[in-house]
């Protein structure tokens, strides 16, 4: 299960008041319209698939051939609607136009992730037997706690598509960290059933364990960072920086899911959709990483020419390692044309950039002495630099006279650009090609504009370069060795920048009330004070703690036992109080006594055993080499208190 480094009520940033809210469901915008269609269809697709189970089991079942004939029949019509509900929801889920800028920019447009869907939960019924049975509380005294939940998680559900939204699925993310503490534990199942949406098929799967509502919970602020990445004005260097963030945080919370998750009931969180996910998101900050340069290289020197190319190279080699993650063998039929179309279309479109700048940097400027200009215009030294660059420009040595000459000989860079420019429109003709297979893409029409003018741009400059007298075959154009100024960052998400309280911080510290302590019913102790005190002895906060009892004294004879844990005095609750707090109550009680309640905290170390042992039989869980320490250690804490560290003295009363 996972672990939150959070501590235990220790935070109060957000105020008491405060309720969090979602998107209006009922908002008529583009986005909400896309959402609620997609549920309709997942809603679909759930019921199908029941009646595909049910008669899937009659026909196992009967041994009527007519009745075989006749469910066999509507298993075909059953096959048949969820194979056209599926198709539509891999429309609406390749719908990219709705998540990308409203700018006039002409820019290739991203791939965003729809959001996983969930069903409604309500915890009231199970959240209140288990207040009642484990922590011998009245539950109806956390009706207000239990509908903040409630609340939340409704909220969660429609998150806006900003920091805010982004914040509302921190702020629940990190609530289950509280809530598998107070309500989860190995010997009792809470009973709630948590109902999640494959993201991209609408395939329901349902799971009793914590870690599927945490891990769809991070998945879908992963898919909300891709949605604010696409939709960033990508023509100015700031909109490009706020992509770049979001596309890196979005591919930090798809590693973060791959790498503390294992066993995942639906496809796209499984280990092969999160690798390939977290490849295509690098690959959108690496297109973004293009545009910033292309945007701030205003001049066209030699080398900032090669620099282009190389990263357009770079960009068509980071989207051609994505096409290979959507060729595997799970992902094959799993992965939506549309963005296997796109993928493709952008690793052929970059590498004919790659070629067309190539050609720019060797025939813009003939004239070998604009080239030392540029150079050293640029603050290098001239000639030798830009040979030197030059050197390093290709995969590998190319056939033909050495490149130094071809940078010296006017005819030949001519020549060598001219192949340039043939590889490049070839590119941008495969490009194109791909882009006309696919119906979803052919509807965009920002893409469409992008792939025609840079494949207008090279044929034109390609005619500039032919020659009539040119009849010597064009030689074929180098490999160009692909190279990047920016390396492309994954963000893990980090779970401190949204401080949540425990919303059922009234149970108690939960280094005492949690899921996986056990302790004996609790005990009402009156004590009468004595010329030699209470006669017992007192250690640490929140709660405070028994320490010893004094042989014979009022406490022992009472009923007090080292290892008692105070929870109230007087009737008022002090599982929350300092020692000096409770202390005070203690000296102020009256001459008739004082009355204390306790509880003793049973031994944790066969539960410690049985908590790492049956870990793995959650169905989807945390990877396994994480669990043992991890669990180990957040369960001695939560069972003792180390004497040591704590600051208030031991004190006799």
């Amino acid at each position: 299960e996972f672990e939150m480094s959070l501590s235990d009520g220790s935070n109060f940033l957000l105020p008491p008041l405060f309720h969090p809210q979602g998107c209006d469901p009922l908002a008529q915008t583009q986005r909400s319209k896309l959402q609620h269609r997609r549920a309709r269809i997942n809603q679909q697709i759930n019921k199908e698939m029941r009646m595909r189970a049910g008669a899937e089991n009659l026909f196992r079942a009967t041994t009527n051939n007519k009745v075989k004939e006749t469910v066999a029949l509507e298993l075909s019509f059953v096959n048949s609607n969820l194979q056209l509900l599926k198709e539509e929801l891999e429309e609406l889920n390749s719908n990219m136009e709705v998540y990308q800028t409203d700018s006039e920019a002409v820019n290739v447009p991203m791939i965003p992730l729809g959001l996983k869907e969930t069903k409604e939960v309500d915890v009231t019924v199970a959240i209140k037997d288990f207040i009642c049975e484990h922590y011998g509380e009245d539950s109806f005294l956390y009706d207000k706690e239990i509908k903040d939940l409630m609340e939340l998680r409704q909220a969660m559900r429609t998150p806006s598509r900003n920091q805010a939204g982004l914040e509302l699925l921190m702020e629940y993310y990190n609530q289950l960290y509280y809530l598998d503490q107070r309500f989860f534990s190995v010997q009792r199942n809470l009973g709630v059933h948590f109902h999640w949406y494959d993201s991209l098929t609408g395939v329901p799967s349902c799971q009793r364990a914590l870690a599927f509502e945490k891990g769809s919970v991070l998945f879908n602020i992963g898919a909300l960072y891709t949605q604010i990445g696409a939709r960033q004005d990508r023509s100015a260097t700031a909109g490009i920086d706020r992509a770049i963030d979001a596309f890196q945080r979005a591919a930090g919370a798809f590693n973060y899911l791959k790498d503390n998750f294992s066993n995942a009931p639906s496809l796209d969180m499984s280990s092969p959709s999160l690798c390939m996910l977290v490849r295509l998101m690098l690959a959108q900050v690496q297109e973004c990483v293009f545009e910033r340069i292309t945007l701030t290289t205003q001049d066209t020197h030699f080398t900032s020419q090669l620099q282009l190319a190389q990263e357009a190279a770079r960009v068509s080699d980071v989207y051609l390692l994505v096409q290979q993650s959507m060729t595997q063998p799970l992902m094959k039929d799993y992965v939506p044309f549309s963005w296997a179309s796109m993928v493709q279309v952008k690793s052929e479109h970059f590498r004919a950039l790659s070629h067309y700048y190539a050609a720019a940097a060797l025939c813009d400027h003939m004239d070998l002495s604009f080239i030392r200009y540029s150079i050293m215009s640029a603050g290098e030294e001239g000639e030798e630099e830009a040979e030197k660059a030059f050197l390093q420009f290709y995969a590998s040595v190319p056939a033909g006279p050495p490149l130094s000459q071809v940078l010296q000989d006017p005819e030949k860079r001519r020549k060598l650009g001219k192949a340039h420019l043939r590889r490049a429109v070839i590119r941008h003709e495969e490009a194109l090609r791909v882009h006309s297979l696919c119906k979803i893409l052919r509807k965009m029409d920002i893409l469409q504009d992008v792939l025609s003018l840079t494949h207008k741009r090279s044929l034109d400059k390609y005619s500039e370069l032919d020659r009539e007298d040119d009849f010597d075959e064009t030689a074929e154009a180098p490999e160009i060795q692909s190279h990047t100024h920016q390396k492309t960052d994954i963000i893990p998400p980090d779970f401190s920048t949204v401080q949540v309280t425990d919303i059922f911080q009234r149970l108690g510290p939960l280094s005492v009330f949690c899921a996986r302590a056990r302790w004996g019913p609790m005990r009402v102790i009156c004590l009468q004070r004595r010329e030699g005190g209470l006669g017992l002895t007192l250690r640490g906060d929140s709660p405070v703690l028994v320490a010893g009892v004094v042989p014979g004294g009022c406490a022992e004879e009472a009923g007090l036992r080292e290892g008692d844990y105070i929870v109230a005095v007087d009737g008022k609750d002090c599982k929350w109080a300092k020692h000096g707090e409770v202390v005070h109550m203690l000296k102020s009680c009256s001459d008739r006594g004082v009355e204390i309640s306790v509880v003793t905290l049973h031994s944790h170390d066969t539960q410690v055993r049985m908590c790492i042992n049956s870990a793995s039989l959650l169905n989807w869980n945390r990877k396994k080499k994480r669990e043992g320490s991890g669990l180990t250690k957040r369960l001695g804490s939560a069972f003792s208190l180390s004497f040591g560290s704590i600051r208030d003295t031991e004190a006799m009363y």
